[in-house]
């Protein structure tokens, strides 16, 4: 159990992917322009993680070589499209708001590349805290990113607002 612990608190810290690995940059940079945007795309890229990496650690000795890549991307895609579906039937605004970023997250470095490094070569528990820990370290990069933008752009955390929406910038000149 100790190892799965560590292997949960290496994807949040020391192998965060977006701060550490510099992973994912192109959603962290192009959905965060609010704190509920980016704390959206990493829970969903998280959910992602976890279900394929499950998946994946479970059928790693039935699926050939020659076929593992694409195997593992029908995978993925089959749970990005669970939580498009989700979110454009339950929330509406959010997922049009994310847009063309959603369904990305099937070619995900972050995603595709922990099923290839890990999921496909330990067990289900280890995938399980994997992706948990990977996912969590993600949405964490996406949440901080999200709350830096939109409070030095509008003066609001998680819509609220902290300042009056005159200042914005200008707090910080």
């Amino acid at each position: 159990m100790a190892k799965n612990i560590k292997i949960l608190f290496n994807g949040i810290i020391k192998d965060n992917p977006v701060f550490v690995l510099l992973l994912g940059m192109c959603p962290a940079l192009a959905t965060t322009s609010s704190a509920i945007n980016g704390m959206s795309m990493g829970l969903a890229t998280m959910f992602v993680l976890v279900c394929s990496n499950i998946v994946i650690s479970l059928l790693k000795n039935l699926i050939p070589d020659l076929v593992r890549i694409p195997a593992f991307i029908v995978v993925i895609a089959t749970f990005v499209t669970i939580v498009e579906m989700m979110m454009n039937a339950f929330l509406p605004a959010l997922a049009d708001s994310l847009g063309i970023f959603i369904p990305l997250i099937v070619v995900n470095c972050i995603v595709l590349g922990r099923a290839e490094a890990f999921a496909a070569k330990n067990n289900v528990l280890s995938s399980l805290f994997d992706g948990i820990g990977i996912g969590l370290g993600f949405t964490l990069a996406l949440t901080v990113l999200g709350v830096t933008r939109e409070f030095l752009g509008s003066g609001k955390m998680f819509s609220v607002s902290i300042f009056p929406e005159d200042y914005g910038m200008t707090l910080f000149v």
